[in-house]
């Protein structure tokens, strides 16, 4: 009995997506996936998808679970489509409903779109356990990059979303609605007072000055090496840093699109009465027309 990782690495939006699974009882998970998306020609396709769902028919697994770190603003999810093609549960951390309430007033989505959450199969609290085979995974609430962020830890590996990135890279920014560098700095010290030795994957590697791609680090490593965060760095310190860091940065390229799916577990938004989707972009800047 042992469990396996395979991560998929999605070059657009530099994202890593996983399938954990037991190698005894053949259940797996899926952890964060992606789906290709075309801004330019605003257009959707599975490959990415394709990919992890090969993988898992290849290999015989049942999928469990489809599960989101957090609601992401730089890729749109594949959760829906995994989903449709092999099922399995699609959890997220139960603070999406707040994010679902202020991104419905900033979207202005119809009066009808739901936002307590039921577009997932289940809403997850710090300290809850799910069963994977013969595994079990772990819950951990991570928020400050985002409030519904959390942490899946299974056996010695935690799957820590957007919390922090590789060492030369730092930690997630905070300046999204909800986001808060000092919750920020919390959570990463409850990673940090995981056991050394416990590996910490990632969900983005940038890949700084073109490196290859990384995306696995112990907890020791980090809290020695991150570029921004490291074991002896005061709660102070961080958050000045990371909010003067946050003050330079433009908004993820796929953010509007990628909420609008993501706060309903990746489903596209509801198709018009022409029977085609869009996606909304709000326009600021409009009082410089004046």
């Amino acid at each position: 009995m042992s469990l396996q990782i395979q991560h998929f690495f999605h070059p657009a939006s530099f994202t890593i997506s996983y399938v954990v699974f037991d190698d005894e009882t053949a259940k797996c998970a899926v952890i964060d996936p992606a789906l290709d998306y075309d801004p330019v020609a605003s257009s959707v396709n599975t490959a990415f998808a394709q990919q992890i769902i090969t993988f898992i028919e290849t290999n015989k697994l049942s999928l469990s679970y489809i599960l989101e770190t957090h609601a992401h603003a730089d890729h749109i999810s594949s959760a829906f489509y995994l989903k449709k093609k092999l099922g399995g549960d699609i959890c997220i951390g139960k603070n999406i409903v707040g994010i679902q309430k202020t991104f419905k007033t900033i979207f202005n989505l119809a009066k009808d779109f739901n936002t307590q959450g039921v577009q997932f199969d289940t809403l997850l609290n710090d300290g809850d356990v799910l069963k994977l085979g013969n595994f079990d995974i772990k819950v951990m609430s991570t928020p400050g990059h985002t409030p519904d962020s959390v942490t899946y830890l299974v056996d010695n590996n935690a799957f820590i979303g957007d919390t922090l990135f590789m060492h030369d890279s730092g930690s997630a920014r905070c300046d999204f609605p909800g986001g808060d560098a000092s919750l920020l700095y919390k959570s990463i010290q409850r990673i940090y007072e995981l056991d050394d030795n416990t590996n910490l994957y990632m969900c983005h590697d940038y890949q700084p000055a073109g490196r290859e791609l990384m995306f696995v680090a112990t907890v020791a490593e980090q809290k020695q090496e991150n570029i921004q965060i490291q074991a002896s760095t005061s709660e102070q310190d961080y958050v000045t840093k990371r909010e003067a860091r946050d003050a330079t940065l433009a908004n993820p390229k796929l953010i509007f699109p990628a909420l609008q799916c993501n706060i309903q577990a990746g489903d596209l938004p509801p198709a018009d009465n022409d029977e085609k989707h869009y996606f909304k972009t709000p326009i600021s800047g409009l009082e410089n027309l004046d």
